[in-house]
């Protein structure tokens, strides 16, 4: 075995045995790798910042199951890794599938109440005042009709932080349209 062996078996065990020195080390080694993995598969140097955290933090979360005899410590970050940005991929096409149907929910059919079209407006611009994570849980709310529960499936969230956002929102959309009303 050469000393660079070496010195990656005993930065696996150490890491595997939950040594935080071990997991800066192997983050120093490889987090650059990771992140220039997920920047050109997603383009978006945010969103592979996010991607690197997610397989660290995943990577330390599992180190118990890494097991050195069937993958070296790099190659099971890049396997972590690939899920990550596949996971990321997952995510903005099921963010844009859900921002085309609230588009095609904002038009408004022919027939439809004058007020309930106004109501709907009215509340579709208030949630562009929202946090984007509380407007993405308002948007699930409203117009896909979904429970917390599937809510918090969908967008990785505990349920609480959930059902929190939807409270703050509600109180936040409320006064906000309670001073637009006497407005007029």
């Amino acid at each position: 075995m050469t000393d660079h062996e070496t010195d990656l078996s005993t930065l696996a065990e150490a890491f595997g045995a939950g040594d935080e020195r071990a997991l800066a080390e192997v983050y120093s080694r490889w987090g650059s790798l990771v992140y220039t993995l997920a920047v050109r598969s997603l383009g978006d140097s945010g969103d592979a910042e996010d991607v690197t955290q997610k397989v660290f933090v995943a990577a330390w979360r599992g180190r118990s199951s890494y097991d050195p005899a069937r993958a070296k410590l790099p190659g099971w970050l890049v396997g972590i890794a690939r899920h990550c940005i596949a996971d990321a991929h997952e995510e903005r096409s099921r963010q844009r599938r859900s921002e085309e149907a609230y588009a095609e929910q904002r038009v408004v059919p022919a027939g439809d109440d004058v007020v309930d079209a106004t109501e709907r407006m009215m509340i579709a611009d208030e949630l562009k005042h929202l946090e984007p994570v509380p407007r993405r849980v308002m948007q699930l709310t409203f117009y896909d009709d979904l429970t917390h529960a599937q809510i918090a499936d969908t967008l990785g969230l505990p349920l609480g932080t959930v059902k929190s956002h939807i409270r703050r929102s509600l109180v936040r959309l409320r006064s906000r349209l309670e001073v637009d009303r006497d407005a007029y």
